[in-house]
């Protein structure tokens, strides 16, 4: 395996990790995940083109992903990248292959140019979103159903990641997370929610894993009304849930009401993104 510019480093390994790159930081998983991550002696390298107010053991870059050189010097020294940034949602094309499989493409071969051995990238559950309850739980590695284009630039950056493994060796690590938010927002997340702490916990586990190679894991948490996806790859890296969607239930419910399994957005795991195209939310 080679690896340019001919530079080595030993890579996370499972040991400490030190540097950290963080795409799309200014965003929502991103905010979250940042007092999550932080350690002491750790460095935060927090990459947006929104302007970011560092915190502490952080350093911020304002960039934007698609631009190669700037994320290049973003990994120098880096142990590791999380990739979390692009369009959170349906859109054109044009945008979607720019802002979300060319910044994909970016983040991994920033990556390699720095020689940086680990990148965890955030994949979501749209990847396979065309998948009917009868099929629940969904297994790890399902093959790509996508529900949108947001759906497809999340298997073809996946992809890469495989490419990236087996040709220069990197450690690939694609999560396809369900709904992260601070708190469910309807019935449907009662089921898909991964909350902030358990994030935390997932993409933790995801950097100091003893060289995972190339994985496929989803994101959820230890919600009662789950089973939607696997979590055995997500356990397998370390992963251990502790927070239930449940403790919200009583509230949903009485805003919502009760789940109907003839809603359309309960008939397939990618909810409203698999409406009809002029009903699927856009970013």
């Amino acid at each position: 395996m080679t690896w340019y510019p001919s530079v080595t480093r030993p890579g996370c390994g499972g040991g400490t990790v030190s540097v950290v790159v963080i795409t799309g930081a200014a965003g929502l998983v991103g905010s979250m995940l940042r007092p999550r991550l932080a350690r002491p002696g750790r460095t935060l390298r927090v990459l947006d083109v929104a302007p970011l107010t560092v915190g502490p053991g952080e350093e911020a870059i304002q960039a934007s992903v698609t631009d190669l050189d700037a994320m290049t010097a973003a990994c120098q020294g880096a142990d590791a990248v999380i990739h979390l940034a692009g369009i959170p949602g349906e859109e054109s094309w044009e945008r979607i292959c720019e802002q979300n499989i060319g910044g994909g493409y970016v983040a991994f071969e920033a990556a390699r140019r720095a020689a940086t051995r680990r990148v965890i990238f955030a994949s979501s559950n749209h990847a396979v979103g065309f998948t009917p309850p009868s099929a629940f739980p969904v297994p790890d590695y399902a093959f790509p159903k996508p529900d949108t284009y947001y759906g497809v630039s999340k298997a073809a950056v996946e992809a890469l990641a495989a490419m990236y493994h087996h040709r220069y060796g990197m450690d690939a690590i694609c999560l396809r997370i369900l709904s992260c938010f601070p708190r469910p927002q309807n019935v449907r997340m009662l089921s898909t929610w991964l909350s902030p702490d358990d994030a935390g916990r997932l993409f933790e586990a995801c950097l100091t894993a003893e060289r995972p190679g190339f994985r496929v894991a989803f994101g959820v948490s230890a919600n009662t009304r789950g089973g939607w996806v696997s979590l055995a790859e997500a356990r397998a890296l370390g992963y251990q849930p502790e927070d239930d969607a449940e403790a919200y239930a009583a509230e949903i419910i009485a805003e919502h009401g009760e789940p109907d399994p003839d809603d359309p957005v309960l008939r397939w795991l990618g909810g409203e993104f698999t409406l009809p195209e002029d009903q699927i939310p856009r970013r």
